[in-house]
């Protein structure tokens, strides 16, 4: 049986650009977890700094990814009408919003806070994040969002 696929309205060349864009913050995010522990561990300012860093990318790529994304969530009817695309930006929403206090907090003081809150906001991060890109897996693979399957 052939799946029809839900084409997106923000696409380059045929190619969606919210799946383009979130590799970065997705690699950032779970990366700060260990930079997180590396600092705990070794007490090396470094990597205070680069999960600073990490904590940004993060959050100011996964809001630009995020914004693409809620343009095909809210502009394609067939998107719109699935629960797992509903879930997906929520969860996506949840963990953008805590890596942001995350990120907001260490700019204040990258060291102080990297334990027990920063770590632990990392954590949850980073599960929130696999969460949202296995309901994001389902929405592309179960649901034919931004595939073509025309070609």
């Amino acid at each position: 049986m052939a799946r029809s696929s839900i084409p997106s309205r923000t696409a380059v060349a045929g190619h969606p650009i919210h799946p383009m864009l979130i590799h970065f913050p997705v690699a950032a995010l779970v990366g700060l977890v260990a930079t997180d522990f590396a600092y705990i561990f070794t007490g090396d300012e470094f990597w205070a700094r680069a999960s600073l860093w990490l904590a940004g990318v993060g959050a100011v790529g996964g809001w630009a990814a995020g914004l693409i994304g809620l343009i095909d969530l809210v502009s394609v009817v067939q998107i719109r009408r699935l629960i797992t695309a509903w879930s997906h930006a929520l969860v996506a929403v949840m963990s953008l919003s805590i890596v942001t206090l995350n990120w907001l907090l260490r700019c204040q003081d990258m060291l102080a806070w990297v334990s027990p809150w920063g770590v632990t906001l990392s954590v949850v991060t980073a599960g929130l994040i696999s969460l949202a890109g296995i309901l994001g897996g389902q929405l592309v693979y179960e649901h034919g969002v931004g595939v073509d399957t025309d070609s």
